[in-house]
């Protein structure tokens, strides 16, 4: 998804957020061994309509990185490539689990929460991947990472900035430092 379309998301999410108010169940706990990595559901404090869609847009999109890395792991010549999307693979599959189990499954919300997330990427990028020879994966998965995981970075800034529920607040910054290191490593900068 464009950059400029995440953060139209938001807008709009905030302005119904405004308008809804927070949801009137809490989410479903996620599982111990993703709360473990990314931290215990929220409690207490209900999710706002601005966190049910940073959740469920940040679903789609980390599906979307699942896809992209599981794509062309098998044909990465560079090492240190090859251990990058091995970790962003584990990290992000636990944020999914936890992610899923944090949003609500009735109330208002649910509707955000229950979105279809095939659009959400490029399908173009993957294509490139696919079409990618041997010698050019390598380079062509560094060009799509970087730009979708700052496209996460992006989000997840903006989350921070107008997000109502600390737990995924605290998510949200977590993801933001993360894929800006990604992005960084990706890109070759230090």
């Amino acid at each position: 998804m464009p950059r400029a379309t995440l953060l139209t998301c938001l807008v709009v999410a905030s302005l119904l957020t405004a308008c809804a108010g927070p949801s009137e169940r809490p989410p479903a706990s996620a599982s111990p061994a993703a709360s473990a990595a990314v931290g215990p559901a929220p409690t207490g404090a209900e999710l706002s309509g601005i966190d049910v869609v940073f959740l469920s847009t940040m679903v789609g999109h980390t599906e979307r990185t699942l896809q992209i890395v599981r794509l062309v792991r098998d044909r990465l010549r560079d090492d240190s490539l090859r251990t990058l999307a091995a970790a962003i693979e584990a990290t992000e599959a636990d944020e999914l689990s936890a992610m899923r189990g944090w949003l609500p499954t009735t109330g208002p919300g649910v509707s955000a929460a229950g979105h279809d997330h095939a659009g959400h990427g490029d399908d173009t990028a993957l294509d490139r991947l696919r079409a990618a020879s041997d010698a050019d994966v390598d380079r062509v998965l560094r060009e799509v990472l970087a730009d979708h995981q700052r496209a996460a970075a992006d989000l997840a800034r903006a989350q921070v900035g107008v997000g109502r529920n600390e737990q995924v607040r605290d998510l949200a910054r977590r993801i933001d430092q993360s894929r800006s290191a990604e992005v960084e490593l990706l890109r070759g900068t230090p």
